[in-house]
């Protein structure tokens, strides 16, 4: 059998020249990176005539080890629109290197459903999250010089937020002290790393409309309070120009291709279960104008990427989703409702009944909560048996929602067809999108309805620093924003070791921040970092390339 990688290596390619042909994208609007990638410049949304598609969003059950294939669904559902006549465009996220070389490996879908060039797609791809790192970095940077210089604003160094950061699951650098050395190596100080995809600076980037919005969005940055309490911005510190210089170029879309030479817009990359976990608003907004259906996902489980893609960024960007695709596996339902991961190619219905919960909570937050129609796309696996198929598809029935078979890891767009012709049934039906909560409600009141609501959790518990941090930004005028969790991606408590659809368990939120540039509030639960850490076999030790630049071990 093939991997992923080798798939991806042996079929040909269409140079990007003729790709952005079959998006309708002229050529003067193509920035080529090489012959199989391209940024596309930002005039093409201000001068292209053409309405909107319709907009779906491709979410999934709670993770599991034995693997769900949201980004594998979402590229092949795109190559089936196009397999029944529909113009479709798929966005995507970014992969982080962090992942890659950690535990997940890449995001670039897998088998027959692939976004390429995979290796690149994975490994650097056009430079987006180092003009991210660097333009975090030089804020960071711009901070602790104006501190040695003389602090005419007065920043406290022990009230600094800002956090330095590298894409890369680093533990050893999640709490630092620097400034040693002396008084000309700067002042010494408690500091520490954020993962780049959990950086405020990758979440303004989706976020921004454009380079004036860039720009604005990186002067409202807080990086922390000084002496009197009072917040300091990266526009007090002068910095948002040159930030804005080095993420000039990051900010473009960028234009790649299915495995059918799909056209597939790959642009931001935050993470779901500590960031918000959507492409970028340029990206997306570029889809909807370049197909009659665009394709896009959000990270991890429905109660994290698909919460925040609808209730931060579509808030924020007056998006409206005409349907809702929620993956799951007959495999990793097994596991949720509690068969062992040795066991999931043995036909076992009363583990499948007990966890068939979890993904009919997440159907039901997306009908009952948002009001949205939805279909389950089951990634089908060769030892699912028809016994297994069949108690799924009457489960999810009974809550009026149809179950559409995927196999478009074995066969590309053609096993996403029937899926497909379900999705555009779906974007023909009238809905009242809603959102979980009103934006005039407390940032408590949010949290609290998240809890409530999506998660299905008694009430959310705030710690004594989280109460007085709450207190400061509703002085500060942050009430009006929507609210990013910061949760496990393994439950739809904050506690990783429970699986399924547990129920009156309880949310602790230790900690909540402002990230004013990306508009939002970040709150923090359980023991969730914002750094993650390598497992102990990581993915790097199986990654190797030979003498003629051929990469081997990526999936």
């Amino acid at each position: 059998m093939l991997t992923d990688i080798q798939i991806a290596q042996q079929t040909p390619l269409k140079p990007i020249s003729e790709i952005a042909e079959i998006a309708g994208i002229d050529e003067k609007y193509i920035e080529p990176y090489g012959r199989n990638k391209a940024k596309i410049d930002l005039n093409l949304l201000r001068d292209i005539n053409a309405p909107d598609g319709k907009l779906i969003l491709v979410t999934a059950i709670t993770p599991t080890p034995a693997g769900e294939g949201k980004t594998t669904t979402t590229v092949g559902l795109a190559d089936g629109l196009r397999r029944i006549g529909k113009k479709s465009v798929v966005a995507l996220r970014e992969p982080s290197l962090g992942p890659v070389f950690g535990v997940k490996g890449g995001a670039a879908g897998g088998g027959w459903a692939q976004v390429v060039p995979m290796e690149d797609i994975n490994l650097h791809f056009t430079g987006d999250f180092h003009a991210i790192g660097a333009a975090s970095n030089l804020l960071a940077a711009m901070i602790d010089n104006h501190i040695y210089q003389g602090n005419a604003l007065r920043i406290d160094p022990r009230r600094i937020t800002w956090r330095r950061c590298v894409d890369m699951n680093d533990r050893q650098l999640r709490f630092v002290v620097d400034g040693l050395g002396g008084r000309v190596n700067g002042t010494p100080r408690e500091d520490g790393y954020d993962i780049t995809v959990a950086s405020e600076i990758m979440a303004v980037l989706c976020l921004s409309s454009g380079i004036e919005d860039l720009k604005a969005r990186l002067g409202r940055i807080v990086v922390g309070y000084t002496y009197d309490d009072e917040p300091v911005t990266a526009g007090q510190l002068k910095a948002a120009g040159a930030m804005c210089a080095l993420l000039k170029d990051a900010l473009k879309p960028n234009l790649v291709q299915t495995l059918e030479h799909t056209p597939a817009l790959v642009h931001g990359g935050p993470f779901a279960n500590i960031a918000h976990g959507c492409n970028s608003v340029l990206a997306t907004r570029m889809a909807l104008k370049l197909g009659d259906y665009a394709v896009t996902e959000a990270g991890f489980g429905a109660d994290l990427g698909a919460e925040k893609f609808l209730d931060i960024k579509c808030r924020m960007a007056g998006l409206r989703p005409d349907a809702v695709v929620v993956v799951a596996t007959v495999r990793a339902l097994k596991l949720h409702g509690g068969a062992k991961k040795t066991e999931l190619g043995a036909e076992n219905l009363e583990a499948l009944e007990a966890g068939m919960p979890n993904l009919l909570r997440h159907v039901g937050n997306i009908t009952e909560v948002y009001k949205l129609p939805c279909v389950v796309a089951i990634n089908r696996f060769p030892t699912d048996t028809e016994a297994e198929l069949a108690l799924v598809e009457a489960k999810c029935r009974e809550l009026g929602v149809n179950v559409a078979l995927s196999e478009v890891w074995a066969k590309g767009g053609a096993g996403g067809e029937a899926l497909a012709r379900e999705v555009v049934r779906l974007c023909e039906t009238e809905h009242g999108f809603e959102f979980c909560y009103p934006a005039d409600a407390t940032l408590k009141q949010k949290i609290s309805a998240i809890v409530k609501k999506i998660y299905h959790g008694s009430e959310a518990v705030f710690t004594a620093d989280a109460k007085k941090q709450l207190k400061k930004l509703s002085e500060m005028g942050c009430d009006g924003m929507p609210v990013c969790m910061a949760k496990t991606q393994y439950s739809f408590s904050d506690d990783a070791k429970l699986p399924g659809a547990p129920e009156g368990f309880k949310v602790t939120v230790r900690q909540v921040k402002v990230s004013a540039g990306a508009g939002f509030v970040v709150a923090l639960t359980g023991d969730i970092m914002t750094m993650p850490g390598l497992p102990k076999a990581p993915a790097a030790e199986n990654i190797d390339v030979d003498e003629n630049g051929v990469i081997t071990g990526l999936f």
